[in-house]
Formats: C-alpha cells, structure tokens, sequence
C-alpha cells in the first residue's frame, strides 16, 4: 500500500497557510510522540514518523513546491539523494521540547525543582545534545546553460569546508589513539541527583569532557589540535539532470562540513541557476527565440534557418507574415526532469526594416509604394505578442 498524501496526513487542505500546517502538526504531534503517546508505542511511533515527514516538506517552501509538482519521488531524488526521509531527529527530547515549548512540558510532567520541566531532568531536553554536533549543510549555487540543461552535465564544483582530518581519521587524536573518557567512564553522559525532601530528581546531560563520544585522545593529533577537522577546499563533482528547472535543489549526502570527532558530516546543497544563452530564453519547459527575417520573406514566405538547442531547424515562413507572429517547433525544448518529455521551441519572427538603401533598392520600394498606395491599412493591426 502507498504511502498516504502530505496534506492528508496533516489534515490540511492543499492551501494551507504555514501556520495552518504548524498547527495541525503541533496538535496531531502532541498526540502521537513516542515519548507521550498512550496505547501502543509501536502505533504512534510509526504514526509519527509518518506526521514528520509531512511536516519536514510542507513546512519548508522549497521542498513544497517540489511535492506538488513532482511528488514524493521528486523529492527523494532531488532534495534526500536518493535516500529516504531521516527522521529520527524529531523523536529526541530537545527536539520536541523546541516544537511544543516549555510551558507545555511543565503542564504534562511537572516543574523541576532546577528550572524548566522535568522532562527535561528526564530526557535531556538541551542539554542531551550538547554532544558531538553533526557538520553544518553548505549550499552553493551553479550556473547552467541552457545548452548544457538540454542534454544534462556535469560540473566540478569547488567547495571551501571543514573536512575530516586525515591525519588522525577525523578522530582528533595522535595516531588514531583514542582513550576511555575517566569523568564518564566510557558513557558518553553524566548523571546528577539532588534530593528534595522525599524525592530525587536527575539529570542527564552529556559529558562535559568528551562531549559524549564516551573516548577522549590519548593525545591531540598536531595536524588539527585535536579537533578532527581541517579547512580546505575540495572538489566535488556533481551529475546536473537533463532538463533541471531553476531552483531545483541537489543533495550530496555527507558532502557538507565536517562535524565533531565521531559526528556524522552534514550534507551539501547544490543550487541549479539556469544561465542566459542568447537566443534562447527560458520558459519552463518552453525555449523562446526571437529571429529576424527580411521583408522580402515576410511577404513572400519561404524556408528560414534557425537555431535550436541541439542546432539548427528549417522553418516554413507563409505569405504575408506579419512581425511578432510566433511559430512552433514541437520537441525542441527542454526534457520534462521526470518523464523526459521534451516542451517545444517558440520562435518569433521580428520583420527587419532595412536602415540604408541602395539605389536600386530605393527604386524598387518606391515602385511598390506607387503600386499599394494605402493597402497597408486593410490589414487591420498588428497581431498580439505572444511572448509579453
């Protein structure tokens, strides 16, 4: 069974407003966290997942637009790299303490005698991820032209990031050597209590000392001082699709900065801007070109070269074609990025008046002058332009 529509599973129409949306999100979530959620914790949590996923789309503008055009495949190829949706973040403690508020966890579970809920004290809240920290996302633009969209590309991209030391394998330490951290005895987290009268409350926090890696370096690796991570600037390479529009948004998994000693990397954007390529202009799937032709072939018609993005196209000008008039050449534009359906070439026709004249072409125009007088006028007015 298909997985259920994005707005469906939020209860919201199409429409929505992103308050709408928060808030259908807030309330259903609230309901079906794994941390709160009664009944069966299997239910919820894959009702959850299932809430996340919409939310992390529709709240965002970008991944939005890309849903309703493309759906759910669209958007695992273009913004997730081909992989499914990550959801796990939205089931820790912090987390949901962010998307709910305080005020909220005080009501459900009760004031700590430390400040805040004692969900918190419980679960963490900040102070549980205050570990090693996943690498900052990069996002960079690349200009394509429309030449190249046509037929898809590749670009060598170089990218400026914090990049896994290689010395020490990212892990900060000399030789790789890493020891069990004696403040959390390789826990990774340190637990406090305090006693209040009949009651013991305790906290939870990562440790202080390895940031809850649950090692520390026997000694700092000289080449990072210990951090695991150097400045440098990489090249990358990264396949362009035939066809991209402007503003589709590539992931490359594990391609942005990298994060703490024994963190994951974060992930790098990459941006497709469509670049100007005179003649050719840009619409959707659509290429429009203006071309000139002569007056002569204007009145008289004929077969007129002109260009096209995988080179040239003969085009039939009939008798009498008036300036502006926009003819179609079916299959000459840009591939649909998910059907490869090609959109057409729109070529408008600019009737060239000649600015100098010869002798004899002067005759001949004053010849045909004298023969139309006013004809001119029967033609009633110019046609639209179709292109404004």
């Amino acid at each position: 069974m298909g997985k259920r529509d994005y707005y469906d599973v939020l209860g919201v129409p199409r429409a929505a407003s992103p308050d709408e949306i928060k808030r259908a999100y807030r309330r259903l979530a609230k309901e079906y966290h794994p941390d709160m959620a009664k009944g069966d914790k299997k239910v919820a949590e894959e009702r959850f997942k299932e809430l996340s996923e919409a939310y992390e789309v529709l709240a965002d503008d970008e991944k939005r637009k890309i849903y309703d055009a493309y759906g759910r495949e669209g958007l695992k190829q273009q913004v997730w790299g081909g992989q499914d949706f990550d959801w796990s973040r939205f089931t820790h403690g912090g987390d949901v303490r962010d998307l709910f508020g305080e005020d909220f966890f005080e009501a459900f579970f009760g004031r700590s005698p430390f400040g805040g809920s004692l969900f918190t004290d419980l679960f963490g809240g900040r102070a549980a991820r205050r570990g090693p920290r996943r690498g900052r996302d990069l996002q960079v633009a690349v200009g394509v032209p429309l030449d190249e969209l046509y037929r898809g590309t590749r670009k060598e991209l170089q990218i400026p990031r914090a990049a896994p030391c290689e010395t020490c394998r990212g892990t900060g330490a000399k030789g790789g050597r890493l020891v069990t951290c004696a403040t959390c005895n390789g826990q990774g987290q340190v637990r406090r209590s305090q006693a209040r009268g009949f009651s013991q409350f305790i906290s939870i926090t990562a440790c202080p000392k390895c940031g809850g890696r649950g090692q520390w370096p026997e000694s700092p690796c000289p080449a990072c001082g210990g951090q695991g991570r150097i400045e440098t600037t990489s090249t990358l390479h990264v396949e362009i699709p035939a066809g991209a529009p402007d503003g589709l948004q590539l992931r490359l998994a594990g391609k942005g900065e990298a994060g703490d000693p024994g963190a994951p990397p974060g992930d790098l954007y990459v941006v497709v801007r469509t670049l100007e390529h005179p003649p050719f202009q840009r619409d959707g799937r659509n290429v429009l070109v203006d071309w000139p032709i002569t007056m002569a072939r204007a009145v008289l018609g004929g077969d007129v070269e002109v260009p096209t993005l995988d080179g040239g196209a003969r085009l039939r000008i009939p008798p009498g074609t008036q300036t502006h008039t926009v003819f179609r050449l079916r299959g000459k534009g840009l591939p649909d990025i998910e059907t490869g359906r090609r959109g057409d070439e729109l070529v408008r026709v600019v009737v060239r008046t000649p600015e100098r004249l010869t002798s004899e072409e002067r005759r001949l125009f004053e010849k045909l002058d004298s023969v139309t007088g006013d004809r001119a006028g029967d033609a009633g007015p110019p046609p639209p332009d179709r292109f404004g």
